[in-house]
């Protein structure tokens, strides 16, 4: 390590070099969250209902996991995303247009034992999905 009277280049040099091997630096830096997130850096995404489908949890859990696959208005792309607590799986039918967030797995990742699920539905038909649950609020007919 450098530490004489004309070492600042030196310091500032294998400083920068550094920061590569900092995870949340180097994915900052080169934009990773933009080129390769489907929701393209965005907190919430809509999104049109294509099926209804059931996950078995990874092991050791067991369980079902009831989630929904859709397909992001904003680019096409196709997610599947968890409806969370107890039969919020009920307020949400094919067609129906939902608001999808991050599920808030570490590192951009999936959460728990969900296989590939990294987004929950957060509302639907732009009616919030815990609402619905606790009967405050009922979707609107069509």
């Amino acid at each position: 390590m450098a530490n004489g009277e004309f070492a600042g280049r030196n310091l500032v040099r294998k400083r920068r070099a550094q920061r590569w091997l900092s995870k949340k630096w180097k994915r900052r830096t080169l934009r990773l969250k933009e080129k390769f997130d489907p929701l393209e850096g965005a907190p919430l995404a809509r999104a049109i209902v294509l099926e209804k489908i059931v996950l078995e949890q990874k092991q050791p859990h067991s369980g079902l996991v009831k989630c929904v696959k859709c397909q992001l208005i904003k680019n096409g792309k196709i997610v599947s995303a968890h409806a969370v607590r107890d039969k919020a799986i009920t307020f949400i039918d094919e067609h129906d247009e939902i608001l999808i967030a991050g599920l808030g797995g570490s590192q951009r990742g999936q959460m728990g034992s969900i296989p590939g699920v990294r987004y929950k539905v957060v509302a639907v038909n732009n009616i919030d999905l815990q609402m619905l649950r606790k009967g405050r609020k009922e979707k609107a007919k069509r």
